[in-house]
């Protein structure tokens, strides 16, 4: 990975010194050898921070929502996910593809940090891959202005059905649960939200310049932390996300009380499968959501 972080340091640097972009978001190395997090980089001669390593999780993507409406380009690395990210904003008319020069990573995927105080410092080969990327069939960037380093071999065929059983088994084993039984599962995840936002924060999809949950007047939700209010956040969250979550697993990742959001993410994105066909949001910029768009062949199950 070596090669590619030198890559990365030159092509940002190069890119900073012609003025072509006003500033570069891409990985430095953190305080913990298991810890690579984002990078602001504004100087030609701080581009030697920037690295790139299996500890790069961080979905950048986000980050433009902070200066969706500066003027001059940004410089972004991408990853598969981060690139889906890319296209959900445009998508969403968060972004106009000509502010962003993107440099496509392709990625292996990246390892599970969580587990890391447990291992020797520096074995990183102990850790196991994160959960979504040993799902992940989407390697390199599906949108990218220039490609550093070569492309990974995705070798697996996203709609094969052993892929597709594979990726939802966890789901489908919750599916198997009496009603009482799920209800009882969730109950328990939710009561331990403390309602940070986190999730909300560094999604993607979740780019609403004004979110519903930040307007008191309104009184979508009550000040208490309980497992109804929690429940109806975390629930209304993720529908507005269906059809539109790019399967980063950045939500999941942040969560401080390590609640399993990316089920209730999968369990919709199953299910819109199963209704309107195989889907997965940020792939293609041509491609709408399909709880975006309106056709007479939709299911009418409900009427």
């Amino acid at each position: 990975m070596s090669d590619l972080t030198s890559m990365m340091q030159t092509r940002a640097k190069e890119l900073l010194e012609s003025g072509e972009v006003s500033y570069v978001i891409g990985w430095e190395k953190g305080t913990f050898w298991f810890n690579s997090p984002p990078a602001f980089i504004h100087e030609a001669e701080e581009a030697e921070r920037l690295i790139w390593d299996e500890f790069c999780l961080d979905n950048l993507a986000h980050f433009l929502l902070e200066d969706r409406y500066a003027e001059g380009k940004v410089a972004l690395f991408v990853k598969g996910c981060d690139s889906r990210g890319i296209n959900r904003l445009i998508q969403d008319k968060q972004l106009k593809r000509e502010r962003v020069y993107l440099l496509g990573i392709p990625c292996p995927g990246l390892k599970d940090n969580s587990k890391a105080l447990e291992v020797a410092d520096g074995q990183s080969e102990q850790l196991p891959l994160v959960p979504v990327c040993q799902d992940c069939r989407h390697k390199n960037p599906v949108i990218f202005d220039e490609l550093l380093g070569e492309e990974v071999n995705e070798e697996i065929a996203s709609t094969s059905e052993t892929t597709v059983e594979k990726k939802f088994a966890d789901i489908t084993e919750l599916e198997s649960l009496s009603a009482d039984e799920r209800y009882e599962y969730w109950a328990k995840q939710f009561k331990r939200c403390i309602r940070c936002f986190a999730c909300r924060n560094v999604c993607p999809a979740c780019n609403c310049t004004v979110c519903c949950f930040d307007i008191p007047k309104v009184g979508w939700l009550g000040k208490q932390v309980n497992e109804s209010e929690n429940a109806f956040y975390q629930l209304t969250r993720s529908m507005h996300v269906a059809g539109r979550c790019i399967e980063c697993g950045a939500c999941e990742k942040v969560c401080p009380m390590d609640i399993p959001i990316m089920q209730l993410n999968k369990k919709l994105i199953k299910d819109l499968n199963e209704q309107f066909g195989p889907y997965e949001a940020g792939l293609n910029l041509e491609d709408m959501p399909p709880l975006g768009i309106y056709s007479v062949d939709d299911p009418d199950e409900f009427l």
